[in-house]
């Protein structure tokens, strides 16, 4: 079996979700877990006609036999993760790492204060940015003090080392995008720590010899919530126009969008050491493609964008995102032996 990691190729709002969701319902993994920031993210999951819009639950929950895990490197904001629990029924199979950071209300309130990081920045004030400065001041309370979460706790590392070594299979999902890097990003508008594939790995406690494939996920055009460079960006008005407004899963927001960034993409497989990618919302760019299910279906406008991504990248376009469901997907990933 393999260990699997997901990341976002640009700026965040990529679809990690929906693949995360789809690769664990197509592999059943042993172990789905989470690594990251924290509840500044938002994942969105539509499967069997529901919708589930997730800061704190891999993605990977609709796997009913896999177990789900959040990595130390994590913040939790527990109140936001209690309520998932009881959303998605998973209260049974997750494990919170002991050693999670707890965004507390003091973060929140701190954050909202700023104006640095809401005016400037554009955070979500989510806590996330205020909680990981406590942490480097080694001041922050972790998930082993916080009594609402004394009965999920775990060892992560411990479980996923244990899984892969057993020859499990595991799979792993990060958060954000490669952009919003705080090394590798559009400093100094980005998130509070790094989140590329082996920033992930740390996050959840894997050395990354244990990795075997990194997906990284693209849009078929680029969003961008919140301040910074979006290069191309197109006018609120063209962005209608074309069918490509979105709203943050998060905050709401409206997102500023650009055509597909061949250059951004490139960086980003070389960034996370990416084995194949994903192109997502190939409906909302080539809408004859809605709901495919195979390659040799699709018009040969959008056959013929997949190949000049591919020949961008250098890595093989080996998912395709045709709609908003888990199950809008075209899979052209080779079987291992």
């Amino acid at each position: 079996m393999a260990c699997t990691v997901v990341v976002g190729g640009f700026f965040g709002d990529e679809g990690k979700g929906k693949l995360t969701a789809y690769l664990a319902l197509r592999d059943r993994p042993a172990i789905v877990a989470r690594g990251g920031v924290g509840p500044n993210a938002g994942h969105t999951v539509q499967v069997q006609g529901k919708t589930y819009s997730l800061r704190m639950i891999p993605s990977g929950f609709v796997c009913r036999e896999s177990r789900l895990l959040i990595g130390p490197g994590v913040l939790v904001n527990p109140s936001v993760l209690l309520k998932e629990i009881e959303v998605t029924e998973t209260k049974n199979r997750i494990g919170i790492d002991r050693q999670c950071a707890i965004i507390e209300q003091k973060h929140i309130d701190e954050e909202s204060r700023s104006e640095h990081l809401v005016k400037k920045i554009g955070v979500t004030k989510s806590g996330v940015g205020a909680c990981n400065a406590d942490r480097v001041y080694r001041s922050a309370k972790l998930a082993r003090d916080a009594p609402e979460l004394s009965g999920l706790l775990a060892d992560v590392s411990e479980e996923i080392n244990e899984a892969l070594h057993a020859k499990s299979h595991v799979l792993l999902e990060g958060s954000q995008g490669t952009f919003l890097s705080l090394f590798h990003g559009t400093y100094p508008f980005c998130t509070s720590k790094d989140v590329c594939a082996s920033a992930i790995c740390s996050d959840v406690g894997i050395g990354p010899t244990e990795v075997d494939d990194v997906i990284v996920v693209f849009k078929s055009f680029v969003t961008r919530v919140g301040e910074g460079p979006l290069e191309g960006q197109l006018s609120e008005e063209e962005t209608r126009k074309r069918g490509w407004q979105e709203f943050g899963t998060v905050t709401g927001r409206l997102r500023r969008a650009a055509p597909f960034d061949f250059d951004l993409a490139k960086r980003a497989v070389h960034l996370n050491g990416a084995t194949q990618a994903a192109i997502t919302k190939l409906d909302v760019v080539f809408p004859d493609t809605m709901r495919l299910k195979k390659y040799e279906q699709l018009p040969s406008k959008a056959r013929n964008f997949i190949s000049e991504v591919e020949k961008a990248i250098g890595i093989p376009v080996t998912l395709i995102g045709t709609g908003p469901s888990t199950e809008d997907l075209i899979d052209r990933t080779p079987r291992r032996e």
